[in-house]
């Protein structure tokens, strides 16, 4: 079995960790490689020395940051990802380092599954395909004040939107951004797309959950200077007047390792912190 090992070095005993995750691989059979930059320091081989579609899992340590710059970076190697949170909050990252011993043995011994979660690709006319795990952002970024977003579906007029901007994210990135945006919460593995906008000036603009085999564009129409287009977070664009984005779901999908007994539900109640308490009926006797 082949383990590529990508800790996020910014994080307080990610490199401790990360030689102990390498050592218990190792014992198990497992040959583990990670970036040629911090590979001997982790007792990894280089990842340059092996072929990347040659990798049967990937292992993050550190927030759904990392799970996102590990996929958009080494996006030649398409094996599933199984996170181990360093961070804070983390919805895709939710293995604590209580449970990596435990995570990793169910990891050999096959007592896991794996999600697949659907993603988004878009272009800027015959541009650069991107591609989004979580979600594309389309916002003002220098702009002084709000701007004007055009968005058709499978060439329908929807609405204009004035706002500092919108965004379209994936039922995985819907606990993200758009989630902060005011955007509704979907289950990861459901099929389809949530269009957010933000801080929009009429107050009827919300949130719409779309099909996710529909084509959306959405064409800036303001006479002021580039907006940003943001892809997860991860790298940005400039948009002129009168440029249009083309985006639907992607052909590929982002597989994600999922450990019992971890529950998508548990896992929001916790990081939401919703203090709600199981009550019991009443029940009267007579």
């Amino acid at each position: 079995m082949k383990i590529a090992l990508f800790p996020n070095t910014s994080k307080p005993l990610a490199k401790t960790i990360a030689k102990k995750v390498s050592k218990f691989l190792a014992a198990h059979g497992a040959s583990v490689f990670a970036e040629d930059a911090i590979a001997s320091k982790i007792y990894a081989h280089p990842l340059s020395e092996t072929d990347p579609s040659s990798i049967d899992f990937i292992i993050s340590l550190g927030g759904d940051g990392t799970i996102l710059r590990v996929f958009h970076a080494h996006h030649g190697i398409s094996a599933p990802i199984m996170p181990i949170n360093l961070g804070g909050l983390g919805f895709m990252a939710d293995i604590t380092t209580k449970e990596i011993e435990s995570s990793l043995e169910n990891l050999f011994n096959g007592r896991y599954h794996i999600q697949n979660r659907i993603m988004m690709e878009g272009s800027l006319g015959s541009g650069t395909k991107l591609l989004a795990v979580n979600e594309f952002v389309f916002h003002r970024g220098h702009v002084p004040s709000l701007i004007e977003l055009v968005v058709t579906i499978d060439g329908v007029y929807i609405n204009t939107f004035s706002a500092d901007g919108i965004i379209i994210s994936t039922p995985t990135g819907s606990t993200a951004y758009s989630l902060a945006a005011g955007g509704p919460i979907l289950t990861p593995e459901l099929e389809a797309l949530v269009l957010t906008p933000i801080c929009p000036h009429t107050l009827s603009n919300r949130p719409i959950v779309l099909m996710p085999k529909d084509r959306i564009e959405v064409t800036y129409i303001s006479s002021y200077g580039d907006i940003e287009l943001i892809n997860d977070g991860y790298s940005h664009s400039n948009m002129s007047k009168g440029e249009t984005f083309t985006l639907r779901r992607s052909n590929e999908f982002f597989k994600l390792v999922v450990h019992p007994p971890h529950n998508y539900y548990q896992t929001l109640r916790n990081k939401l912190g919703w203090a709600g308490n199981l009550k019991t009926p009443n029940i009267h006797q007579f």
